[in-house]
Protein backbone atom coordinates (compact mmCIF):
# COMPACT_ATOMS: atom_id res chain seq x y z
CA UNK A 1 0.00 0.00 0.00
CA UNK A 2 2.91 2.22 -0.17
CA UNK A 3 2.44 2.99 -3.27
CA UNK A 4 -0.95 4.93 -4.51
CA UNK A 5 -0.43 3.95 -8.51
CA UNK A 6 0.77 0.92 -10.59
CA UNK A 7 1.74 3.74 -12.90
CA UNK A 8 4.58 5.75 -10.98
CA UNK A 9 5.30 9.28 -12.00
CA UNK A 10 7.72 9.93 -15.20
CA UNK A 11 10.08 12.60 -15.63
CA UNK A 12 7.24 14.87 -16.19
CA UNK A 13 6.17 17.45 -18.65
CA UNK A 14 7.10 21.26 -18.29
CA UNK A 15 4.26 23.62 -18.95
CA UNK A 16 5.49 25.08 -22.29
CA UNK A 17 5.83 21.76 -23.79
CA UNK A 18 2.43 21.32 -22.87
CA UNK A 19 1.28 24.15 -24.62
CA UNK A 20 2.65 23.03 -28.01
CA UNK A 21 1.43 19.67 -27.75
CA UNK A 22 -2.22 20.86 -27.30
CA UNK A 23 -2.04 24.68 -28.59
CA UNK A 24 -3.70 26.07 -25.33
CA UNK A 25 -3.61 29.73 -24.49
CA UNK A 26 -2.56 30.48 -21.87
CA UNK A 27 -4.24 33.04 -19.35
CA UNK A 28 -2.01 35.36 -19.63
CA UNK A 29 1.39 36.07 -20.69
CA UNK A 30 3.36 36.30 -17.71
CA UNK A 31 2.08 32.31 -16.14
CA UNK A 32 5.37 30.98 -15.21
CA UNK A 33 6.22 27.80 -16.98
CA UNK A 34 5.97 24.73 -14.37
CA UNK A 35 6.17 21.24 -14.78
CA UNK A 36 3.41 18.44 -14.24
CA UNK A 37 3.86 14.79 -13.01
CA UNK A 38 0.90 13.58 -12.76
CA UNK A 39 -2.91 14.41 -13.75
CA UNK A 40 -5.76 14.18 -11.11
CA UNK A 41 -9.40 15.37 -10.63
CA UNK A 42 -9.95 19.04 -10.01
CA UNK A 43 -10.73 18.36 -5.95
CA UNK A 44 -7.79 16.07 -6.03
CA UNK A 45 -5.35 17.94 -7.98
CA UNK A 46 -2.37 19.39 -6.09
CA UNK A 47 0.58 21.63 -7.15
CA UNK A 48 2.15 18.93 -9.43
CA UNK A 49 -0.84 17.78 -11.36
CA UNK A 50 -2.56 18.89 -14.14
CA UNK A 51 -6.66 18.98 -14.66
CA UNK A 52 -9.41 19.51 -16.75
CA UNK A 53 -13.05 21.22 -16.69
CA UNK A 54 -15.37 20.40 -19.23
CA UNK A 55 -17.96 22.98 -17.85
CA UNK A 56 -20.14 25.16 -15.77
CA UNK A 57 -21.00 22.02 -13.75
CA UNK A 58 -17.48 22.37 -12.72
CA UNK A 59 -17.64 25.80 -10.95
CA UNK A 60 -16.62 25.42 -7.40
CA UNK A 61 -14.18 23.53 -7.86
CA UNK A 62 -12.53 24.71 -10.26
CA UNK A 63 -12.27 27.71 -7.96
CA UNK A 64 -10.75 25.62 -5.03
CA UNK A 65 -8.78 23.47 -7.30
CA UNK A 66 -4.92 23.32 -6.20
CA UNK A 67 -3.30 21.91 -9.36
CA UNK A 68 -0.49 22.99 -11.07
CA UNK A 69 -2.57 23.43 -14.19
CA UNK A 70 -6.08 23.05 -15.86
CA UNK A 71 -7.19 23.09 -19.41
CA UNK A 72 -10.75 25.31 -19.42
CA UNK A 73 -12.78 26.71 -22.28
CA UNK A 74 -12.49 30.96 -22.55
CA UNK A 75 -15.83 31.58 -20.31
CA UNK A 76 -14.08 29.61 -17.04
CA UNK A 77 -10.90 31.05 -17.15
CA UNK A 78 -12.15 33.87 -14.92
CA UNK A 79 -12.90 31.38 -12.20
CA UNK A 80 -8.79 29.47 -12.26
CA UNK A 81 -7.19 30.88 -8.98
CA UNK A 82 -4.39 32.87 -9.56
CA UNK A 83 -2.08 30.44 -8.69
CA UNK A 84 -3.23 27.88 -11.10
CA UNK A 85 -2.00 27.81 -14.54
CA UNK A 86 -5.28 28.36 -16.68
CA UNK A 87 -4.42 26.94 -20.50
CA UNK A 88 -7.84 27.52 -22.59
CA UNK A 89 -8.59 25.59 -25.42
CA UNK A 90 -11.87 24.25 -27.42
CA UNK A 91 -11.89 21.20 -26.04
CA UNK A 92 -10.55 20.61 -22.86
CA UNK A 93 -11.03 16.91 -22.37
CA UNK A 94 -9.28 16.24 -25.77
CA UNK A 95 -6.20 18.32 -24.57
CA UNK A 96 -6.14 16.73 -20.76
CA UNK A 97 -6.28 13.09 -22.98
CA UNK A 98 -3.08 14.03 -25.11
CA UNK A 99 -1.57 15.02 -22.08
CA UNK A 100 -2.28 12.46 -19.39
CA UNK A 101 -1.13 9.59 -22.71
CA UNK A 102 2.09 11.33 -23.00
CA UNK A 103 2.72 10.88 -18.89
CA UNK A 104 1.72 7.55 -18.48
CA UNK A 105 1.97 5.89 -22.33
CA UNK A 106 1.75 2.73 -20.90
CA UNK A 107 -1.58 3.42 -19.35
CA UNK A 108 -3.83 2.66 -22.51
CA UNK A 109 -2.85 -0.18 -23.53
CA UNK A 110 -1.64 -3.44 -22.19
CA UNK A 111 1.72 -4.03 -20.82
CA UNK A 112 3.94 -7.30 -20.25
CA UNK A 113 3.11 -8.71 -17.53
CA UNK A 114 6.21 -11.04 -17.40
CA UNK A 115 8.37 -8.15 -17.78
CA UNK A 116 9.37 -9.55 -21.25
CA UNK A 117 11.04 -7.17 -23.27
CA UNK A 118 11.07 -7.93 -26.90
CA UNK A 119 10.97 -11.31 -27.81
CA UNK A 120 8.87 -14.47 -27.16
CA UNK A 121 8.91 -15.98 -22.76
CA UNK A 122 10.59 -19.28 -22.86
CA UNK A 123 7.26 -21.19 -22.33
CA UNK A 124 4.97 -19.29 -25.22
CA UNK A 125 4.17 -21.57 -27.98
CA UNK A 126 5.05 -20.40 -31.49
CA UNK A 127 4.35 -22.04 -34.73
CA UNK A 128 6.99 -22.47 -36.55
CA UNK A 129 5.59 -21.21 -39.64
CA UNK A 130 4.63 -18.17 -37.67
CA UNK A 131 6.12 -14.50 -38.80
CA UNK A 132 7.00 -12.25 -36.53
CA UNK A 133 9.20 -8.90 -37.01
CA UNK A 134 11.88 -7.52 -35.30
CA UNK A 135 10.61 -5.89 -31.93
CA UNK A 136 7.21 -8.05 -31.01
CA UNK A 137 7.19 -9.51 -27.70
CA UNK A 138 5.29 -12.75 -26.44
CA UNK A 139 3.99 -13.14 -22.74
CA UNK A 140 4.41 -16.38 -21.28
CA UNK A 141 1.95 -19.56 -22.06
CA UNK A 142 0.49 -17.39 -25.30
CA UNK A 143 -0.43 -19.44 -28.60
CA UNK A 144 1.07 -18.03 -31.84
CA UNK A 145 -0.88 -20.21 -34.62
CA UNK A 146 0.58 -21.22 -38.15
CA UNK A 147 0.92 -18.68 -40.52
CA UNK A 148 0.15 -15.81 -38.32
CA UNK A 149 2.12 -12.25 -38.84
CA UNK A 150 2.74 -10.00 -36.27
CA UNK A 151 4.38 -6.73 -36.54
CA UNK A 152 7.11 -4.72 -34.86
CA UNK A 153 6.33 -2.89 -31.14
CA UNK A 154 3.47 -5.32 -30.72
CA UNK A 155 2.50 -7.23 -27.04
CA UNK A 156 0.60 -10.49 -27.21
CA UNK A 157 -0.02 -10.83 -23.59
CA UNK A 158 -0.30 -14.30 -21.08
CA UNK A 159 -2.47 -17.15 -22.46
CA UNK A 160 -3.66 -14.81 -25.30
CA UNK A 161 -4.70 -17.20 -28.55
CA UNK A 162 -3.83 -15.82 -32.17
CA UNK A 163 -5.45 -18.57 -34.85
CA UNK A 164 -3.62 -19.39 -37.92
CA UNK A 165 -3.37 -16.97 -40.55
CA UNK A 166 -4.19 -13.80 -38.33
CA UNK A 167 -2.64 -10.60 -38.98
CA UNK A 168 -1.66 -8.39 -36.75
CA UNK A 169 -0.34 -4.94 -37.87
CA UNK A 170 2.47 -2.93 -35.83
CA UNK A 171 2.40 -1.37 -32.29
CA UNK A 172 -0.33 -3.43 -31.22
CA UNK A 173 -1.00 -4.85 -28.03
CA UNK A 174 -3.42 -8.40 -27.00
CA UNK A 175 -4.20 -8.57 -23.29
CA UNK A 176 -4.51 -11.66 -21.21
CA UNK A 177 -6.19 -14.36 -22.09
CA UNK A 178 -7.73 -12.46 -25.61
CA UNK A 179 -8.12 -14.93 -28.56
CA UNK A 180 -7.85 -13.75 -31.95
CA UNK A 181 -9.19 -15.89 -34.56
CA UNK A 182 -10.30 -15.49 -38.45
CA UNK A 183 -9.61 -11.88 -38.18
CA UNK A 184 -6.84 -8.88 -39.79
CA UNK A 185 -5.84 -6.39 -37.02
CA UNK A 186 -4.36 -2.91 -38.12
CA UNK A 187 -1.79 -1.36 -36.57
CA UNK A 188 -1.96 0.61 -33.57
CA UNK A 189 -4.83 -1.65 -32.10
CA UNK A 190 -5.57 -2.51 -28.46
CA UNK A 191 -7.45 -5.50 -28.13
CA UNK A 192 -8.02 -5.66 -23.85
CA UNK A 193 -8.18 -9.14 -21.50
CA UNK A 194 -10.75 -11.74 -22.47
CA UNK A 195 -11.85 -10.30 -25.50
CA UNK A 196 -12.92 -12.41 -28.14
CA UNK A 197 -12.29 -12.00 -31.72
CA UNK A 198 -13.17 -13.64 -34.84
CA UNK A 199 -15.19 -16.44 -33.53
CA UNK A 200 -19.04 -17.42 -34.77
CA UNK A 201 -22.06 -15.97 -33.39
CA UNK A 202 -25.46 -17.07 -33.22
CA UNK A 203 -28.13 -15.17 -34.08
CA UNK A 204 -31.86 -16.63 -33.98
CA UNK A 205 -34.22 -15.99 -36.49
CA UNK A 206 -31.31 -15.21 -39.14
CA UNK A 207 -29.92 -18.68 -39.22
CA UNK A 208 -32.24 -21.43 -40.52
CA UNK A 209 -31.80 -23.34 -37.32
CA UNK A 210 -35.62 -25.72 -37.43
CA UNK A 211 -34.90 -26.08 -41.61
CA UNK A 212 -31.85 -28.04 -42.38
CA UNK A 213 -29.33 -26.47 -39.70
CA UNK A 214 -26.76 -23.59 -38.96
CA UNK A 215 -24.61 -22.40 -41.92
CA UNK A 216 -20.75 -22.25 -41.92
CA UNK A 217 -19.64 -18.75 -41.06
CA UNK A 218 -17.21 -17.75 -43.72
CA UNK A 219 -16.69 -14.36 -43.21
CA UNK A 220 -13.52 -12.41 -41.16
CA UNK A 221 -13.71 -9.74 -38.58
CA UNK A 222 -11.56 -6.55 -40.02
CA UNK A 223 -9.90 -4.28 -37.93
CA UNK A 224 -8.85 -1.09 -38.97
CA UNK A 225 -5.93 1.15 -37.41
CA UNK A 226 -6.30 2.68 -34.13
CA UNK A 227 -9.03 0.63 -32.54
CA UNK A 228 -9.66 0.15 -28.78
CA UNK A 229 -12.10 -3.02 -27.48
CA UNK A 230 -12.29 -3.27 -24.38
CA UNK A 231 -12.02 -5.98 -21.96
CA UNK A 232 -14.27 -9.67 -22.42
CA UNK A 233 -15.82 -7.70 -25.83
CA UNK A 234 -17.07 -10.27 -28.20
CA UNK A 235 -16.66 -9.72 -31.95
CA UNK A 236 -18.06 -12.18 -34.64
CA UNK A 237 -16.88 -12.92 -38.14
CA UNK A 238 -18.92 -12.46 -40.59
CA UNK A 239 -20.95 -15.03 -42.04
CA UNK A 240 -20.94 -14.73 -46.09
CA UNK A 241 -19.40 -10.91 -45.53
CA UNK A 242 -16.99 -9.67 -42.87
CA UNK A 243 -17.26 -8.02 -40.15
CA UNK A 244 -15.82 -4.43 -40.35
CA UNK A 245 -14.78 -2.27 -37.15
CA UNK A 246 -13.66 1.44 -38.57
CA UNK A 247 -10.35 3.22 -37.87
CA UNK A 248 -10.21 4.60 -34.43
CA UNK A 249 -13.52 3.10 -33.16
CA UNK A 250 -13.71 2.49 -29.48
CA UNK A 251 -15.67 -0.17 -27.90
CA UNK A 252 -16.16 -0.66 -24.67
CA UNK A 253 -16.22 -3.67 -22.44
CA UNK A 254 -18.53 -6.62 -22.95
CA UNK A 255 -19.66 -5.24 -25.85
CA UNK A 256 -21.14 -7.74 -28.38
CA UNK A 257 -20.33 -7.02 -31.89
CA UNK A 258 -22.10 -9.92 -33.97
CA UNK A 259 -21.02 -11.09 -37.86
CA UNK A 260 -21.47 -8.83 -40.76
CA UNK A 261 -22.00 -6.01 -38.83
CA UNK A 262 -19.79 -2.71 -40.16
CA UNK A 263 -18.94 0.32 -38.16
CA UNK A 264 -17.56 3.53 -39.15
CA UNK A 265 -14.94 5.10 -38.42
CA UNK A 266 -14.48 6.78 -35.02
CA UNK A 267 -16.92 5.36 -33.84
CA UNK A 268 -18.11 4.82 -29.77
CA UNK A 269 -19.82 1.60 -28.57
CA UNK A 270 -20.63 2.41 -25.05
CA UNK A 271 -21.84 0.13 -22.10
CA UNK A 272 -23.27 -3.19 -22.49
CA UNK A 273 -24.41 -2.39 -26.45
CA UNK A 274 -25.68 -5.27 -28.28
CA UNK A 275 -24.97 -5.33 -32.30
CA UNK A 276 -26.35 -7.83 -34.56
CA UNK A 277 -28.59 -8.37 -37.34
CA UNK A 278 -31.78 -6.48 -38.04
CA UNK A 279 -33.04 -8.78 -40.39
CA UNK A 280 -33.47 -11.83 -42.38
CA UNK A 281 -31.13 -9.97 -45.17
CA UNK A 282 -27.42 -11.12 -45.50
CA UNK A 283 -26.11 -7.55 -44.67
CA UNK A 284 -25.72 -6.84 -40.76
CA UNK A 285 -26.46 -2.66 -39.71
CA UNK A 286 -24.54 -0.34 -40.77
CA UNK A 287 -23.17 2.19 -38.17
CA UNK A 288 -22.07 5.49 -39.74
CA UNK A 289 -18.77 7.52 -38.92
CA UNK A 290 -18.55 9.12 -35.67
CA UNK A 291 -21.55 7.09 -34.12
CA UNK A 292 -21.80 7.06 -30.31
CA UNK A 293 -23.74 3.92 -29.30
CA UNK A 294 -24.58 3.62 -25.49
CA UNK A 295 -26.89 1.18 -23.44
CA UNK A 296 -28.35 -0.16 -26.89
CA UNK A 297 -29.52 -3.45 -28.18
CA UNK A 298 -30.22 -3.99 -31.97
CA UNK A 299 -30.66 -7.39 -32.95
CA UNK A 300 -33.64 -9.45 -35.02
Amino acid sequence: MSKPVFFPRGEGLDLDVVIEMTGARPRRSGDVPRRVFDVAPLDRAGPYDISFSDGDGDAAALAATQAAACFVREPQARLVPQRVGALVVDDPCKAFVIVATALFPEASRPSSLFDVAGGAATNATVHSSARLEAGVTIDPAAVIGPRTEIGSGTLIGPLAVIGPGVRIGRNCAVGAGASVTNALIGDRVVIQAGARIGDPGITPGRRPLSRGGEPPQVGRVIVQDGVQIGANAAISRGDLRDTIIGEGTRVENLVQIGGDVIIGRHCVVGRVSTLSDLSAATVGPMVPDNARIVDVQLSA
